[in-house]
């Protein structure tokens, strides 16, 4: 099977399409490499340098003739996204149309998307499950929300066939690579204070009404991820219908105990510094995932945060 990554070299892609290669899937990794590495790339995928932006980039993926796409290109920075809309726009709905023109163009027939519970906004109730609310309250939960829309009328019209995958904290390394550029989440930046890169960690509040005050929230391994993209990819294939669900782990961690276990594991202290509340920011951020294990006999396997902050501490400890 053909599939096409695009966005293949950044950290969630990366992992992708090594769960691809060792399912002896013919991989294809298309990114610009503006957040991912060259040296991120699994030597058993051919790379392919290119913007979305641009269709003549795109038709040079596309001659490789895939079964199906797997599209994780996109800017990601909640904050930012409220103060640079037109960024936002421009690549992640404008270079979403661009790959589905190109899908069309050459009869792709499915794509699996890497959509985001920002989609969601503020809990209404707790666990979030799919027929939440969709009410983003940022810039980048708006464009993952009109690239689901997007999915959605290019099934109707077209007969593409989606899985959008809604998923929460993304964390831990499946092998040694290099690091994210320029992280902005929190396990990140809690290892560059370990790893001696950063002087101590922001907590924007602790008066929330949580166990210790501070926000929580569910995070999930990317091994498990990558699992469920790949998973995903088969059920459209074998079944023909569109997907629509929540990746998670079904638990809650709090910014200070994260900072505990990572001072627990590491052997390092964490400095960090309370700092007001963010605009936006709820109290507890946890998700169902049981439409996942239902449809597609998905369930976390490396999400247990010891085994994450483990992971991300072999990594981030060979680059002090």
């Amino acid at each position: 099977m053909q599939v096409l990554i695009i966005g293949g070299a950044g950290y969630i892609g990366s992992h992708v399409v090594n769960t691809c290669c060792d399912k002896h899937c013919a991989v294809t990794v298309f990114d610009n490499l503006s957040s991912g590495f060259r040296e991120n790339v699994d030597p058993r995928a051919t790379l392919i340098i290119g913007d979305i932006m641009r269709i003549d980039n795109l038709e040079k993926a596309f001659a490789q003739k895939p079964d199906v796409v797997i599209h994780l290109a996109a800017h990601k920075d909640a904050g930012e996204s409220m103060h640079k809309p037109e960024k936002y726009s421009h690549n992640n709905i404008s270079g979403t149309i661009n790959i589905l023109a190109k899908m069309v163009e050459h009869k792709t027939p499915f794509i699996i998307f890497s959509s985001s519970a920002a989609v969601y906004g503020s809990p209404e109730y707790l666990p979030i499950d799919e027929n939440h609310p969709l009410n983003p309250e940022n810039y980048y939960g708006f464009t993952k929300l009109e690239i689901e829309r997007l999915l959605f009328w290019y099934s109707k019209l077209k007969g593409i066939r989606y899985a959008a995958l809604r998923y929460f904290n993304a964390a831990g390394y499946g092998s040694p690579r290099n690091v994210e550029k320029n992280p902005g989440n929190l396990l990140p930046i809690i290892m560059e204070v370990a790893a001696g890169k950063r002087k101590d960690v922001k907590v924007y509040g602790n008066d929330y009404d949580t166990p210790d005050g501070t926000g929580v929230r569910d995070y999930i391994h990317v091994l498990d991820l990558a699992d469920a993209h790949y998973r995903a990819m088969e059920y459209v294939q074998t079944h023909g219908t569109d997907l629509v669900v929540n990746l998670s782990t079904e638990k809650g961690l709090s910014v200070l105990e994260l900072i505990r276990k990572t001072e627990e594991i590491t052997g390092k202290k964490i400095p960090y510094e309370i700092t007001p509340r963010r605009p936006g920011d709820p109290a507890t951020v946890v998700a169902s995932a049981k439409l996942a294990h239902q449809l597609l006999g998905w369930k976390p396997q490396h999400s247990d945060s010891d085994e994450i902050i483990r992971s991300m501490w072999d990594v981030y400890k060979s680059k002090v």
